[in-house]
């Protein structure tokens, strides 16, 4: 069943989780890969969380520090990773999206970069699963896209320009030079800017506080280097070209 995995990954092994709906779903139903961070203190401890029944929670891989891929959900059952999870038209993902777990201590315990065995495995399993699913870039998201008012996973440490190189997301074509300066001016008016980031995907809201939480998520993924409260005409730029290029 997972031999299409094997190819180019070093380690795969199985740990099922109970965690799962038993009905299986066809193919055609798998439209999103969805990243997220562990967030706890302990890979061990994240392992047994996501296979302990009690928990309510798992995913279809995890990634270990190693970049050991651990399969815990079989793709075409429906993995509860995602929760109450909103992208453009689409709610509740979980039936709809295949979950990757990525061991990574989080905001909450001392944030650290993925490193590089992680990545590649990432990679490797990514492309395979867009590949199989026919899965589009514009739907590789992370936790945040999806749940941005209380998730920041898998964080501004995810490496969405790398994965973008390697035909895995979606990256806006502003340089380096442009962004830095269009960064140190304020949009007067976001009233615009967000009518877009929801046309983007995020779910509308018009409480300011929400907004805020949810700009943020937008910086975490295309402007990891400045995450701000303020919407400037980088975000914006960004926001544009991200919309008119995809």
């Amino acid at each position: 069943m997972f031999e299409f995995m094997l190819k180019n990954v070093e380690k795969m092994s199985i740990n099922y989780s109970p965690n799962f709906y038993p009905k299986k779903r066809s193919i055609s139903k798998v439209k999103y890969l969805i990243f997220h961070y562990t967030g706890m203190k302990s890979e061990i401890g994240a392992i047994k969380k996501l296979t302990d029944k009690n928990s309510k929670v798992s995913c279809h891989y995890f990634i270990k520090k190693n970049g050991e891929i651990i399969n815990m959900v079989p793709d075409l059952y429906i993995a509860w990773h995602a929760g109450i999870s909103y992208w453009k038209k689409d709610k509740f993902l979980n039936s709809k999206s295949i979950g990757v777990e990525i061991s990574n201590p989080g905001h909450e315990y001392g944030y650290k970069e993925f490193n590089k065995k992680q990545i590649k495995s990432i990679i490797i399993l990514s492309k395979k699963l867009k590949k199989k699913y026919k899965i589009k870039n514009n739907n590789i998201l992370g936790h945040s896209d999806i749940a941005p008012l209380r998730k920041k996973d898998p964080g501004e440490k995810f490496p969405w320009k790398l994965f973008y190189k390697n035909k895995l997301s979606i990256w806006h074509n502003l340089s380096e030079r442009n962004c830095k300066e269009l960064r140190k001016i304020k949009l007067d008016n976001n009233i615009s800017f967000y009518k877009l980031l929801f046309k983007f995907g995020y779910k509308y809201t018009n409480n300011p506080s929400d907004k805020i939480k949810i700009l943020k998520n937008f910086q975490r993924r295309f402007r990891p280097e400045l995450i701000s409260s303020i919407v400037d005409k980088e975000c914006d730029a960004i926001l544009k070209s991200l919309i008119y290029l995809n």
